[in-house]
């Protein structure tokens, strides 16, 4: 936890779950926060690339704010087409922002996976195709 005082006498706690300002001459009707400007307010997950794919791609994801926190715990795992998980790429608590993870799949044999974003109640499934 941080707390600061500013040039105005707004005094200003920060957490891990958000921010408040107390100021004691009267009433904050509103705070804008003009450093948060990019944080995404939406979740995606995009097609890999390049697909088909030997032995890498890319995959791109994009978590965004929560209800009541700019964390979100987020697992990105690629299955078989029986279903059968073969690799789990991100299982962590992430903040809200744009991400990049690159997958090596030079074990795995050529076939049709599914990848599959899940944080919180947002789910995304896309396939991708090893070639080699």
């Amino acid at each position: 936890m941080d707390i600061t005082v500013d040039r105005n006498n707004n005094i200003w706690v920060a957490t891990n779950v958000g921010v408040l300002q107390f100021n004691p001459n009267g009433i904050v009707t509103d705070v804008k926060d003009e450093n948060n400007v990019n944080i995404p307010k939406k979740f995606e997950l995009s097609q890999n690339y390049p697909n088909p794919f030997n032995p890498e791609t890319t995959i791109n994801y994009t978590i965004g704010t929560g209800q009541f926190s700019i964390l979100s715990f987020v697992s990105l795992k690629v299955f078989d087409v029986l279903g059968r998980e073969v690799r789990t790429l991100v299982n962590e608590e992430k903040p809200a922002g744009n991400y990049t993870v690159n997958f090596n799949a030079i074990n795995l044999p050529s076939g049709v996976y599914f990848y599959r974003l899940q944080t919180g109640s947002f789910v995304q499934i896309k396939k991708l195709v090893l070639m080699k």
